[in-house]
């Protein structure tokens, strides 16, 4: 595993992110349990989960699984950068949601005991809090630094503005700011590239992209509708919209003798800024096969043909005006 630096932090992650949200809903406590140490074994070191994971208000199910997986021992969590965030409300409290310094305290302290560990090594805000000024974020930030109970800070879901927003408060006060920043970004998603990925780029920021097959599109659906496996009626509705498009892409993957979703991860990895992509594997059959996508190289000329079936964005204002 070639590990690299998340931004411009000293922080050493593999360029696979082990995305958890399956872990619960979808994947048992004992295959969730195993994907782990399968991904330790694979050299991926890199883990992210939420505290609302697991979709039932307060239960933090998805930190609990991975804590009792750290309570096994064997160094699990020592070899683990551990990435989790906080915003969405864990009760009908008002004061159980976002970003304030009281529910950054909570929060915090609540994750550190699911996930039975005295420290998280990124803390993320899961969606930008327009409440909340960024001097008392950072202030709460800064506290739990100061106590050992996180080691970096990282944002989810911002605009490019925002990123400036939080990274000049963080100036202002002396602190180090954002490391990391997780988005929405895949071939069919691409509007990061018009200001959030040059505002990442700009402060040093990893980009940790979040949905990098577009919820399935980009996985070689084709191939399975055509092969009777189901697809669920959003997913459906979605193909039918962008058909034309995977239809070239899945074609254009068949040309190379790669599988597309190996192909989507690795034209993310090719991108400026990204560190990254979040995979989130059912099974340890999906995450051995991703693997692969380490040892795709896309040329300029692949990269150029992906452009073509999926056209991006160059930076603001230069995509739409002079």
């Amino acid at each position: 595993m070639d590990y690299v630096k998340l931004g411009r932090s000293g922080l050493r992650v593999s360029p696979l992110c082990l995305g958890t949200m399956n872990f619960g809903p979808y994947t048992s406590d004992d295959d969730s349990y195993a994907i782990m140490d399968r991904a330790l074994e694979l050299g991926i070191n890199f883990f992210d989960t939420a505290n609302v994971y697991g979709w039932k208000l307060g239960e933090g199910i998805t930190e609990n699984i991975i804590g009792r997986w750290f309570a096994k021992g064997g160094g699990r969590r020592e070899k683990t950068v551990l990435a989790t965030k906080l915003n969405g409300a864990m009760s009908d409290w008002p004061n159980d949601a976002k970003l304030s310094a009281l529910n950054i305290r909570r929060a915090c302290d609540a994750s550190l005991k699911r996930l039975q560990t005295d420290y998280i090594d990124i803390y993320q805000a899961h969606h930008v809090d327009r409440d909340t000024p960024y001097d008392e974020f950072w202030e709460a930030m800064d506290v739990l630094r100061q106590q050992g109970k996180i080691v970096y800070v990282g944002s989810s879901n911002f605009a490019g503005w925002h990123i400036a927003k939080a990274q000049e408060a963080a100036t202002r006060r002396g602190s180090f700011g954002l490391t990391s920043e997780q988005s929405h970004y895949n071939l069919l998603t691409r509007t990061v590239e018009l200001e959030v990925l040059p505002a990442c780029q700009d402060y040093g920021l990893g980009v940790i992209p979040w949905s990098p097959l577009a919820g399935g599109l980009l996985g070689g659906i084709l191939r399975k509708i055509d092969k009777g496996r189901s697809a669920n009626e959003r997913m459906v509705t979605e193909l039918e919209k962008h058909r034309d498009k995977i239809e070239q892409y899945e074609k254009f993957c068949d040309d190379l003798g790669e599988d597309p979703a190996h192909v989507g991860l690795a034209w993310l990895l090719a991108q400026p800024a990204v560190t990254a992509p979040i995979i989130g594997p059912r099974t340890m059959e999906q995450l051995d096969g991703t693997m692969r996508t380490l040892e795709i190289k896309l040329d300029e000329q692949a990269l150029a043909r992906l452009d073509e079936i999926f056209p991006g964005h160059r930076p603001a204002p230069e995509d739409y005006a002079w």
